[in-house]
């Protein structure tokens, strides 16, 4: 049985799925976007922005479960630059400094909202 999970820290979904879904000890959180949670908006700056944003927004998504970072087994970035690749690891690195998770990162042709970069991850408890 499947658990939806939802955090106002985080920005509400833009479609027709759930922030995150616990199943047993999984949690699978739907990727996040540098939504500000408060206003909807994509927040202003470069990617480094962009990325501690999604970092947060991911944050309070695992918070609302239980969870932290710590949990989390692995995560998927999607770009839509790979020479956003270094500033983007320079963010995510703070979150994950102890948990190194498995990771993939991928290149993609666009993001909803014209964000720079899109977060998801599977954590366990």
């Amino acid at each position: 049985m499947s658990e939806p999970i939802q955090s106002d820290g985080a920005p509400a979904p833009i479609g027709p799925y759930s922030q995150a879904v616990r199943s047993g000890k999984m949690l699978y959180c739907s990727g996040q976007i540098p939504l500000d949670p408060a206003t909807g908006n994509l927040v202003e700056g470069d990617v480094s922005a962009q990325t501690e944003q999604v970092m947060k927004n991911l944050g309070a998504v695992l918070e609302a479960a239980g969870y932290d970072f710590e949990d989390v087994v692995k995560t998927t970035i999607f770009l839509i630059d790979m020479n956003d690749f270094a500033a983007v690891n320079a963010v995510y690195g703070t979150y994950v400094a102890e948990n190194k998770p498995a990771r993939s990162t991928v290149a993609v042709a666009a993001l909803p909202r014209g964000a720079r970069v899109e977060i998801d991850c599977i954590a366990r408890k």
